[in-house]
């Protein structure tokens, strides 16, 4: 059964998560994630070492290719969550608009899944798995789809 209340205390957490990857914000975007969890990224390597470490070096490399003078567009789009009382799941197409530090431009969705354990009160996100759809004929990332 879905629990509203764990729910809606998800997705406040995802608001805060969104506001601080829109302001390239690190300690911010990974305030959710477990000391432990697993990430499966849209970049390789296949999975990424385990931990909120592991999380918060990746993101400062994703922003660090961006013009430092500009926030990203970023949000969260279709996003579905499903909680019980200790353990829940959010999915959702995320979308990105920036500008490269080249000054090149990023429009692109990827998938997001997230699982998540609340433990002492807290929801923490255990196990994070992104990707994008490839086109078999060519081995290529579809990264131009849009919902």
């Amino acid at each position: 059964m879905n629990n509203t209340t764990e729910v809606a205390a998800i997705n406040e957490l995802l608001e805060e998560q969104t506001k601080a990857i829109r302001t390239k914000n690190v300690t911010g975007a990974v305030k959710n994630y477990a000391p432990d969890v697993t990430v499966f990224d849209v970049v390789g390597p296949l999975q990424h070492p385990e931990g909120c470490a592991s999380v918060a070096h990746r993101l400062e490399q994703w922003f660090s290719t961006f013009d430092p003078k500009k926030d990203l567009n970023f949000e969260q789009v279709e996003l579905a969550t499903t909680a019980g009382n200790n353990l829940a799941f959010s999915h959702s197409l995320n979308h990105v608009q920036a500008t490269f530090a080249n000054g090149g431009s990023l429009d692109m969705y990827w998938r997001e899944t997230l699982n998540w354990e609340k433990t002492a009160g807290t929801w923490k996100i255990t196990h994070t798995h992104s990707s994008v759809p490839f086109d078999p004929s060519t081995g290529k990332a579809s990264t131009q789809l849009k919902p």
